[in-house]
């Protein structure tokens, strides 16, 4: 069994035009649902075996936020392919974990997770900042993972906890 988490980045800012999109910050919202989504994820006790984010600014901090709350003491393997990534090249990176590793944190962007979520899934919708899809797969490999192997667990995003 493999157990994949596509995390998109939390909320980020635009408050500053003069930055490239790759170094846009998180924003005060992003900044506190980082760490609710890790809280969230140690009350499901899930610490992954690997963790690997886009290095822009927003999924880097987002995946360290989360990696810190779930008290996850590896390195953060940070993949430049995640950038702006078609959902093929998103593919390829999943199979291309090591089998070592049973369950992953993919840390990254819309549309391509969204794409993803739903050729894996059927996840007809956007998978919202810092929403996370648990997707388990019945093989061993991460190179087999597919549509016919893909059952979605559970799908976690800031808005259910919050009360307005």
């Amino acid at each position: 069994m493999k157990r994949l988490f596509l995390i998109r980045h939390a909320k980020s800012s635009w408050s500053d035009a003069s930055l490239s999109d790759f170094d846009r910050p998180l924003n005060k919202r992003g900044k506190f649902d980082a760490p609710l989504m890790g809280e969230i994820l140690t009350l499901k006790s899930i610490v992954p075996d690997i963790i690997i984010s886009s290095p822009a600014k927003r999924a880097k901090t987002t995946a360290k936020l989360i990696a810190k709350k779930i008290g996850y003491e590896k390195e953060i393997e940070f993949n430049e392919n995640i950038y702006e990534a078609s959902s093929m090249t998103l593919f390829y990176i999943i199979k291309s974990i090591d089998d070592k590793f049973n369950s992953a944190f993919l840390i990254g962007h819309n549309p391509s997770l969204s794409f993803i979520a739903d050729e894996l899934v059927n996840f007809y919708q956007n998978l919202p900042t810092c929403g996370v899809l648990e997707i388990e797969f019945e093989t061993e490999k991460w190179s087999e993972i597919s549509k016919q192997n893909a059952t979605l667990i559970s799908f976690e995003y800031p808005k259910l906890y919050k009360h307005h």
